[in-house]
């Protein structure tokens, strides 16, 4: 068995790793040191929680310690795609070159520029950055690129999913080209191996696990749930989290809750803190003082529960986790298996679990792709009968319409379409009237008072109250329809009524006219 004495590493490096506590390194570091000692570029794939950052902060510390750093030129170079990564990263230096007189700086948003520039006038060893604030230091003249000797990218997938590849190409170019490139990432994008081929010269390729699996110390399982309206659906999901926090019981000594949106975040840590949860959101919208207290607090163990978004899914080093809940299917399926990578880490067990609803069905079976095999089925918490309620609920079509009081179903509207006129009755008004009233409309005013089949149920119908009478003299007054002269509103006349329009008539066609012509 391989031990980290028997790797070349600098003695003072092989001190502070004993008294970190490790003897055996994993298989990452153990095929990865060897080559870049040799000053040969690196191609390192392994899932997460295997120990990608000891496997190039290693042999770094052992290469840099000799050498002298000069004034805003770094001798080194780290990019990681979050500040929570970056810290991570900076924390191992710190453990692992406490015995070596080497300096660093970390450069990532949320913090001064003015404290970091201080750091890199003094110059430094080795320089850790998120690519953004990388480059504005940069643009701002404070820093020359030009010194450095080795370059690290961790998480190069993730780099590419924030979209952070034209600013890792740009930063390769401003590098010299005699520099050794260490690259590690946890699956293989096309877009990924493009830039291996481009910016890696014949680099040691060391894949330790099939790309993109989760380990097999992790327990996975879902829960299928199916809402009883899309209205209560996020409030249903929150109710079985906290009956899957509960059913887990004293086993469940810390978790990770990860939800896809930031805005979910925030709703369920504050629904969890509500029913006496003890959580705490982390995402990139927070200020890095706050998330660095939460991350203090979630690793020294004074916060249960961490929800988080994918900020977070990378570089949590919290080597006891013993839970993951996916509130949310990630939309990726890579994102699955670093999420649950942050529990069962160094051989311990984990347990991970997701809550998925019909619409994420399509992106878990990207992940049961991606993984190679099937997350098995949970029993719902509810017991099945939320799915259940959300099955038996009506479709709006098959729901009876009623009346406006409710009682009975309401009559099914009359056909509209027309029928051929018969014979007009007798009592029917001369049409000379009705071209008078209105020329323009005359053919459809004939049409309409030739329909007998309801002259009996108009004749019979109610009068009109003051209402619809007060409406039908603002319709006459509107456009020259109404009665010219002195007719006033239907004074003395016949009260002929206009008829044929069944139910539906409205009710300024039911005015009587009056056939009395003015001189």
């Amino acid at each position: 068995m391989t031990k980290f004495s028997d790797l070349n590493l600098n003695p003072k490096v092989l001190k502070a790793i004993d008294e970190a506590g490790y003897t055996t390194p994993t298989p990452i570091q153990a095929g990865a040191i060897p080559p870049a000692l040799e000053g040969r570029d690196v191609l390192g794939i392994a899932q997460t929680g295997t120990g990608k950052t000891a496997g190039f902060v290693l042999p770094m510390i052992t290469l840099l310690a000799r050498g002298r750093a000069r004034a805003r030129m770094p001798r080194s170079l780290v990019l990681c795609p979050t500040r929570e990564l970056a810290a991570q990263v900076a924390e191992n230096f710190d453990t692992y070159s406490k015995h070596v007189k080497l300096t660093k700086a970390l450069l990532i948003g949320g913090v001064s520029f003015k404290e970091q520039d201080k750091l890199i006038d003094k110059g430094v060893d080795v320089l850790i950055a998120t690519p953004g604030r990388l480059l504005d230091h940069f643009e701002r003249g404070k820093l020359l690129l030009t010194g450095v000797q080795i370059m690290v990218v961790d998480e190069a997938d993730r780099m590419l999913d924030m979209g952070f590849i034209p600013d890792i190409e740009r930063i390769f170019s401003l590098t010299p080209f005699t520099r050794q490139t260490l690259f590690f990432s946890a699956t293989m994008a096309p877009e990924i191996e493009r830039i291996t081929n481009t910016f890696l010269s014949s680099p040691e390729r060391v894949e330790v696990a099939r790309q993109a699996t989760a380990s097999e110390t992790i327990e996975q399982g879902v829960v299928m749930f199916k809402s009883t309206g899309r209205a209560r659906e996020a409030s249903e999901k929150r109710n079985i989290l906290r009956m899957m926090i509960d059913g887990e019981g004293e086993k469940c000594t810390n978790a990770i809750v990860f939800c896809n949106r930031k805005i979910d975040v925030d709703a369920v840590a504050k629904s969890l803190n509500k029913h006496g949860y003890d959580a705490a959101p982390i995402h990139g919208d927070l200020d890095q003082s706050q998330r660095t207290r939460t991350l203090d607090g979630f690793r020294a163990g004074d916060l249960r529960l961490l929800v988080a978004s994918d900020v977070a899914a990378r570089g949590l080093d919290v080597p006891a986790v013993s839970h993951v809940f996916n509130f949310d299917v990630p939309s990726h399926p890579e994102d699955y298996v670093h999420r649950i990578g942050r529990t069962g880490r160094a051989g311990r067990d984990g347990k991970a679990m997701m809550i998925c609803t019909p619409k994420d069905e399509k992106n878990m079976a990207a992940i049961e792709a991606l993984i190679q095999r099937e997350i098995p089925r949970l029993e719902s918490p509810l017991g099945g009968t939320t799915a259940e309620a959300g099955a038996q609920a009506p479709a709006p079509s098959e729901t009876p319409r009623h009346d406006q009081s409710g009682d009975a179903p309401a009559k099914p509207r009359r056909s509209r379409s027309r029928k051929k006129p018969e014979e007009a009755p007798n009592e029917a008004p001369e049409t000379n009237v009705v071209q008078e009233i209105a020329p323009q409309q005359a053919e459809p005013a004939k049409a309409i008072e030739t329909a007998p089949q309801d002259d009996a149920r108009n004749e019979t119908a109610p009068q009109h109250d003051a209402v619809t009478e007060n409406k039908s003299s603002r319709s006459r007054g509107r456009g020259g329809r109404g009665r010219s002269g002195g007719g006033g509103n239907g004074g003395g006349g016949d009260n002929n009524k206009v008829v044929g329009m069944g139910d539906h008539m409205p009710s300024f066609i039911a005015l009587s006219f009056d056939d009395r012509r003015t001189g």
